[in-house]
């Protein structure tokens, strides 16, 4: 799950890699696409709590084919919910960076790029629910198979649409976008290749293909948690990534820039929190809450440990991880300070993922929600205003806003996490 994680993050490195040549219109430009696209992310995550905790469930009951069940009516519901919202984004699309707040050459750089990601956003969607049922099942490695066939279509694709080879003309911000997509509907057609030959617990044949309501209606109320409390998590970022906006190019480039390196180095941290949310739904489901219960404190422990070690490089050298995709001085000073001021909340926020986590795994997601509902919208936005605004803190302050919250979520994380009622949750 650990390398799983790490290879999705690597799709937005690859393309903030390669997209960091073309200028700060362009970083800023997928920057403000990305934090957009946070709000779809909260519903493919949501979705994919419910799955992996109805999955799970069912394979520690040692009822494979109800997961299989589980599994094809993931894949229906999804399949509806994200050809209805990519038609709704492509004629939304050339507006969202206008509302992001961006000037009218990064609208006019990136209004391609933002279209085509935006619209095609099924791919996303059903990527994330297949790697769910494979996590569920406890096939891990088939999820991180799919995302490194996807990354090593991308990482070829990237240069070549971009900045243009032999024949194929150079696209900008366009050919980015059309590499990610590209990459990312290999490995969701490898996905469903892996499900219907079912190499692992899951076999979509047979009488599991036939849709079922009762199913479906199960997972809508199991995902509405989940989808709550992520879409109030990325939401939260979208706001604060217009805060950013304000202060010009520069700032948001390095923002943006300095997000992608913690993306793709706290993305790891919750492969292991996925780890924890499998081991508690399959532990629940064979009857052992003081296992899943152990399991989520083992995990915790490691997770420490690797946060730290993030903590320690990126104190020591964050200007240099940002510089390596902008030489643009003021860029690599926001970026690094982001980075090291994140850093610095990352140990107790290492213990708040995995026990969010290990909540969802347990099916229990109306906690969670309550939890970054406090955590991200009452404490998080009204703080980094007044830091950055009102006491002239500017990015600083914002950067500092986001620490305070990731301590406080940790903090009632855990208060709820010893109540111990998740282990009565039933899915």
């Amino acid at each position: 799950m650990v390398l799983e994680t790490a290879m999705e993050s690597l799709f937005s490195i690859c393309d903030i890699y390669w997209v960091s040549k073309l200028g700060t219109n362009a970083t800023a430009a997928i920057g403000l696409t990305e934090s957009v696209l946070t709000l779809y992310y909260a519903l493919a995550v949501g979705l994919s709590i419910a799955v992996t905790a109805m999955v799970s469930r069912r394979i520690g009951e040692k009822r494979p084919e109800a997961a299989a069940k589980v599994a094809a009516q993931t894949i229906y519901m999804g399949l509806f919910v994200g050809i209805a919202t990519g038609i709704a984004c492509w004629f939304a699309a050339p507006h969202v960076l206008r509302w992001m707040g961006a000037s009218a050459e990064i609208i006019k750089e990136g209004s391609g790029y933002a279209r085509i990601i935006l619209s095609t956003n099924v791919v996303i969607l059903m990527l994330f629910l297949n790697n769910a049922i494979f996590r569920g099942a406890g096939d891990p490695a088939l999820a991180m198979r799919a995302l490194w066939l996807g990354n090593g279509i991308n990482l070829v694709l990237d240069p070549m649409l971009i900045f243009g080879f032999g024949p194929i003309p150079a696209m900008g911000l366009t050919g980015a976008a059309i590499a990610s997509v590209t990459g990312r509907s290999v490995a969701v057609l490898y996905q469903i290749y892996q499900l219907r030959r079912g190499t692992g617990q899951v076999r979509l044949v047979g009488t599991a293909l036939k849709r079922d309501w009762a199913i479906i209606r199960r997972l809508v109320r199991v995902s509405v948690g989940g989808i709550a409390q992520m879409a109030v998590a990325t939401s939260s970022w979208v706001i604060m990534m217009r805060y950013m906006a304000k202060f010009g190019s520069d700032a948001l480039a390095g923002y943006t820039i300095g997000i992608r390196i913690v993306i793709f180095t706290i993305l790891p941290s919750w492969g292991l929190s996925n780890a924890a949310a499998t081991l508690v739904g399959q532990h629940l489901g064979a009857k052992l809450p003081d296992r899943a219960a152990r399991a989520v404190w083992i995990t915790g422990c490691y997770n420490m440990a690797f946060m730290m070690g993030v903590t320690i490089n990126f104190v020591l050298f964050g200007d240099v991880f940002v510089g390596f995709f902008s030489k643009d001085p003021e860029v690599i000073a926001i970026g690094g300070q982001c980075l090291r001021v994140f850093s610095y909340g990352y140990l107790l926020y290492g213990w708040g993922m995995v026990m969010t986590q290990a909540f969802n795994g347990a099916g229990d997601t109306t906690t969670p929600t309550w939890i970054n509902l406090i955590a991200f919208w009452i404490f998080q936005l009204p703080f980094a205003w007044w830091l950055a605004f009102s006491q002239g803190h500017g990015p600083n302050g914002i950067f500092w806003a986001v620490i305070g919250a990731d301590t406080l979520l940790t903090v009632m994380a855990f208060i709820m996490f010893m109540r111990g009622t998740w282990k009565t949750r039933v899915v």
